[in-house]
Order: structure tokens, then sequence, then C-alpha cells
């Protein structure tokens, strides 16, 4: 049997982020096999996972990875128990690995995701991954939803607190990487529902002008302008809720459509977003 020694019980927690109560059981069960330690504290960090998998999991924070070489972006929820977690250094670096296994790897759903070899350790599943932080943290995490985006530009935005995460797809000759930031953050403010006006089913215009229209004349506005008034008030409706027709946030002269213009970017995608909110 190997000498259990302090210095061998750290180089195990450094190796595995795991308690150091845990490394040093671990160990003495191994009878100083490192290797054989390794294996024990897995195997327990499965069984907790197995243990804590129906805890639900109302909690958690949005992450995002680009690779710009090979032009593929993923916004990703990752999902925990507890508010404290979602800031804390495992979580984060979780979240941040399994989104960039996204863009690495292009897995095609979530359950695809954590059967795949991990692409920092290709012998782990991504499974694993999370298994190894949810057995050092003691919370229930998964990955909730995510999306792949491939090709031309990219911009991002991740609220200060984490819960809110926001990914633009965009063509053109050359990238305005603060621009799209900035559109990221009005996104991530605004929150609007669509980003044209194609969008929107024409019933649903076509209602919003009826109510309009239904008010003014409710109101006692004249005949001969209710119909105008009722087409601003659309007007208004579409500007709140069209990203491209919304004011800019930073520049409220110009809609979000018109900056994008005038950086000589064509608008592609955008998805926001919320932990806990349903996509």
């Amino acid at each position: 049997m190997s000498a259990i020694t302090a210095g061998v019980v750290k180089s195990l927690r450094d190796r595995t982020n795991a308690p150091m109560m845990d490394c040093k059981e671990a160990l003495v069960e191994a009878k100083g096999d490192v290797e054989a330690a390794v294996a024990i504290l897995r195997k327990k960090n499965a069984a907790i996972q197995a243990k804590k998998g129906e805890r639900e999991t109302a909690e958690g924070r949005i992450a995002f990875h680009i690779d710009l070489a090979a032009k593929v972006a993923s916004l990703m929820e990752v999902r925990c128990e507890s508010g404290p977690v979602i800031n804390s250094e495992h979580f984060v670096s979780l979240a941040n690995d399994l989104v960039a296994q996204v863009v690495v790897s292009n897995p095609e759903s979530l359950e695809a995701l954590v059967a795949q070899p991990f692409y920092k350790d290709p012998s782990r599943k991504v499974n694993d991954r999370i298994a190894d932080v949810v057995g050092l943290i003691r919370e229930n995490m998964k990955a909730a939803k995510f999306v792949r985006l491939q090709g031309g530009h990219f911009g991002s935005y991740i609220h200060h607190d984490g819960t809110v995460g926001v990914l633009i797809q965009v063509e053109g000759a050359k990238n305005d990487e603060q621009i799209l930031r900035d559109i990221c953050m009005h996104i991530a403010a605004k929150n609007p529902l669509v980003a044209t006006r194609e969008e929107i089913a024409k019933e649903i215009i076509d209602k919003e002008f009826q109510i309009a229209r239904d008010a003014a004349v409710a109101s006692g506005k004249p005949a001969n302008i209710v119909e105008k008034i009722a087409e601003g008030k659309v007007k208004t409706w579409l500007a709140e809720n069209v990203l491209l027709e919304q004011p800019f946030i930073k520049e409220e002269k110009k809609t979000v459509g018109e900056i994008l213009n005038g950086a000589g970017l064509k608008f592609v995608r955008f998805v926001r977003y919320r932990v806990g909110e349903l996509s």
C-alpha cells in the first residue's frame, strides 16, 4: 500500500476538485492507488447524480461560446437547484464547457449531448463531466436547452447575474463587435417578440388594429380619424415588439434595423434565453 500523505491527498483534490475528506477516504479505499481513487470518486459522483436527478432545477445561468475561425456559435441554459450556485466557479466552468461542447461536436439533442465524448477528455462522456460537479456541489444540474448557429458574424451578451443571455447572427463583409454587443444588450432589455413584422401573423396585426379602432370609437373620436388613430397604435405596437423596428436603446432616433444597415450588416437571427422561460 502506497503512503497516503497530505501531498497525495492534495494532488488528488487538485485533479478531481473533490473535497479533501472524500479524497482521503477514496485513497484509503484504493490502498493508496491514485488512479483507483479517481475511479472511486467518479463512481461516487455518478451515484450522487443518480440520486439527485429527480430534484427540481429552478435556478441556472446562460452561457455562450463563439468559434470565430469556424464561424459557429452556441447559446445554452444550464440549470441547478439554488441561486447561490449559479455564480460558483465550478458551475460557471461547467456551463462554459457544455456550451463549448455544442460548438465543437454539434449534438442533435440534449440526450445526444450528454452521451458524447467530452471534447476536453474523449475518454469520458459529457455526462461524466456533469456528474463531477454534481458530486462536488451536491445539487442536481443539467443542460436545459441550447441553440447552435453557423455562418456569418456573431454578437453576444450575458446579463451580469447570468440569468439572461442573447446571441445575434448577421452577415456582412466586416464585423462590428461593439455594435453587435450593444444590440444584444438592447435585446436583453427590450425582449422583442420577433425580428421582423413578417414573422407576425396577419391575424394578430389585424386584431391589434381592431382593438385600437374599437378603443378610438368608444372614446368618442371623430369617425374621420378613427382609422388613422388605429394605424398609429399598431405602428407603436410594432415598434415595441419587432426588433428591427424598435428605437435603438443607445440612439433612439434610429431603429435597430437602421443601426445594422449603417454598419453594413444584414440581420439573420437572434436568440434570447432567460433562465426558466420556455422556448
